[in-house]
């Protein structure tokens, strides 16, 4: 596997992704996002001298985090649990056993350069090599973007196959994060998707309005009220931290045009771990009109094993979440296992698993 990802490119590499002849508020603050330790320890006015960071990952991985986000933040605590998705711990440096560079099979799914499958009905398109935020724990922080670029040929040769292969009635638009490209583009692909009558939905895969909400613009909008696919949007919120009033509303104005709002989470040790962190999470969800869908059990992915919840301690967890929640806001926990035609479901109210209390 080829080490070139997007992690390894310039920040001027990929501020040049952002397509747009006139910049709009989110591409702004998408370029003006803190790529600097000694900068977001100003912000948050912390020591990074108390901080268990390593430098040597900070300059293979980057740091990346919007303004946005890290008001978002506690100032002066050290184990922020948003601080701790995008913060360059030491501990990635470890060698574990099980954790790879490609854990969920990605490039055995590839049906051309950036289109993968791996679920019957449904293909994923990577549309970007871009994030506006670096998690930590990212399953494709290894992944060569270099060599699967749709984008290098209009999406033609991705579109051809998907011509092709009428089992297919769902498109994913992943990346990166697809919401990097310019509403031009996206509409631009959008267009070449509503081509193919055997297509029916369209669901993208996103973080970005999380961190940056003024990406759901007016541009965004429009393509989306044109469009004649039924568009879902599954968002990554981890924490209930990480939805204030300002995404709120602006999720406001997707759920007035029937866009599906669903969430999936990742179980992350430290940060979302506990009862009332995943609790109080899928509450805050309800009341910004999005639906919790997955938790997934950590993808394995080399450098972040210090994130993982074994799958028994998982199961007690949400035994105990489920308690306390109507069954509509407990989400399924999940987790994904390369070659599978589907994510795995884990049956956490199993009766022979003991609840510690």
């Amino acid at each position: 596997m080829s080490s070139t990802n997007i992690y390894s490119l310039t920040r001027d590499h990929q501020h040049s992704a952002i397509e747009n002849t006139a910049q709009s508020a989110w591409q702004i603050e998408y370029k003006n996002a803190i790529s600097n330790l000694e900068t977001l320890c100003d912000e948050l006015e912390l020591d990074i001298n108390d901080l268990p960071v390593d430098r040597s990952r900070y300059q293979t991985f980057p740091l990346r985090v919007p303004h946005s986000y890290v008001k978002r933040m506690q100032k002066s605590n050290p184990t922020d649990p948003l601080l701790l998705q995008v913060l360059p711990n030491q501990l990635e440096q470890q060698e574990i056993a099980g954790f790879i560079k490609d854990p969920v099979g990605d490039l055995r799914s590839v049906k051309s350069s950036g289109l993968l499958q791996k679920y019957h009905g449904r293909a994923l398109l990577i549309t970007s090599s871009c994030c506006a935020i670096h998690c930590r724990y990212c399953f494709r922080r290894h992944f060569p973007y270099s060599e699967q670029n749709p984008r290098k040929d209009s999406w033609i040769q991705a579109i051809e196959e998907l011509k092709n292969d009428k089992s297919i009635n769902e498109i994913i638009l992943s990346g990166g994060d697809p919401l990097t490209l310019s509403d031009q583009k996206l509409e631009e692909l959008v267009k070449k998707l509503e081509t193919i009558q055997h297509i029916t939905t369209l669901r993208v895969h996103t973080r970005l309005p999380v961190v940056i909400p003024n990406r759901i613009n007016s541009s965004l909008l429009a393509w989306i009220k044109n469009t004649r696919l039924k568009l879902v949007m599954v968002l990554h919120i981890n924490h209930a931290q990480e939805i204030n009033h300002e995404l709120q509303n602006k999720l406001n104005l997707l759920v007035e045009l029937n866009c599906m709002l669903l969430n999936q989470s990742v179980l992350l040790r430290t940060i979302n771990a506990d009862t009332k962190s995943l609790e109080n999470l899928s509450k805050k969800l309800l009341n910004a009109n999005i639906m919790p869908y997955y938790l997934h059990l950590l993808d394995k992915v080399a450098g972040a094993a210090h994130f993982d919840v074994p799958e028994n301690e998982a199961r007690l967890l949400m035994r105990k979440v489920a308690k306390r929640l109507p069954g509509y806001l407990v989400p399924k926990l999940v987790k994904e296992i390369p070659g599978e035609t589907s994510k795995r479901t884990i049956d956490f109210q199993a009766p022979n698993i003991p609840v510690i209390n």
